[in-house]
């Protein structure tokens, strides 16, 4: 089992720069695909970005594709989500979300797209984008 805490969120202007940090718990981190979700207000939970469990292979939305990056470090059992030239549009809760990768589909495990392949959740943390 893994424990997933998110960290980073907060109020930002349109145009602005966020990072948003996951640290997960357990040594088995490399064996998680990690992705990043959201959640507006009356809106279903949709997907954001992934990557696999090496870090060679990252996974775009197209309403962030060019603005965000997805990485991780495994050494520090963390996954980030670099958010440049946010919008008003971006404002959500944002949920960090691992996929176990192991044996013959750990090459292509994919965290995403939909959310019914995360096998575990984060709490979740504020975006806040103003206009």
């Amino acid at each position: 089992q893994v424990q997933l805490v998110e960290s980073g969120g907060g109020l930002v202007q349109a145009g602005g720069s966020l990072r948003l940090s996951c640290a997960a718990s357990g040594r088995t981190f490399s064996s998680y695909a990690m992705g990043w979700f959201r959640q507006a207000p009356g809106k279903e939970r949709e997907f954001v970005a992934a990557i696999n469990w090496s870090g060679d292979s990252t996974y775009y939305a197209d309403s962030v594709k060019g603005r965000f990056t997805i990485s991780r470090d495994n050494a520090k059992n963390t996954v980030y989500l670099q958010m440049n030239s946010l919008k008003p549009e971006d404002t959500a809760v944002y949920y960090c979300a691992a996929r176990r990768a192991m044996g013959l589909n750990r090459g292509t495990a994919v965290a995403g797209p939909s959310p019914g392949v995360i096998d575990y959740w984060g709490q979740g943390t504020q975006v806040t984008v103003s206009s």
